[in-house]
């Protein structure tokens, strides 16, 4: 099964915005995470409209930030982007009248309820702020600056 990588994709190109002086195109964003400009400008869009982001249009235009990283959570943009599901497991539902299924169901729904929960919980807890200065200790660490423009992967 595939994973769900929207919100940590989403989470990059954040983090990319954070480092840059001025705006940047969705081509480069999309560049940055091996996929179409489309599937940039559609992500970002949802962005905006919680202002998180905005838009600059022609020459020297594109994407930057509009928010305080400081008061934004992780969870903050898991809600932009839709709330995808947060566990690919799910209940058996062939047999609802099945005693043994409904068991079953019960036991691992209030599981799932309970680990949801919680995963939620710790991304209220992470803003974009503490993630940006992760991401700096690392930029360090491999001995870069900061890039006003270009990737800052190694």
């Amino acid at each position: 099964m595939r994973r769900d990588s929207k919100l940590s994709g989403v989470l990059h190109i954040l983090l990319h915005l954070a480092e840059r002086d001025g705006p940047v195109t969705s081509e480069d964003l999309s560049k940055m995470l091996d996929t179409n400009p489309v599937v940039v400008r559609r992500t970002m869009a949802g962005l905006r409209k919680q202002g998180y982001v905005q838009s600059e249009k022609g020459h020297g235009g594109g994407w930057k930030l509009s928010c305080d990283l400081a008061k934004v959570t992780l969870r903050d943009i898991y809600i932009a982007v839709g709330s995808p599901a947060l566990l690919a497991m799910g209940n058996r539902t062939e047999s609802p009248e099945c005693l043994v299924e409904q068991a079953v169901n019960a036991a691992l729904q209030q599981t799932f309820d309970e680990a949801e929960k919680l995963l939620l919980s710790r991304l209220g807890d992470v803003t974009l702020a503490k993630l940006s200065a992760d991401c700096h200790v690392r930029i360090v660490a491999r001995g870069r600056k900061r890039k006003s423009k270009g990737h800052t992967h190694g």
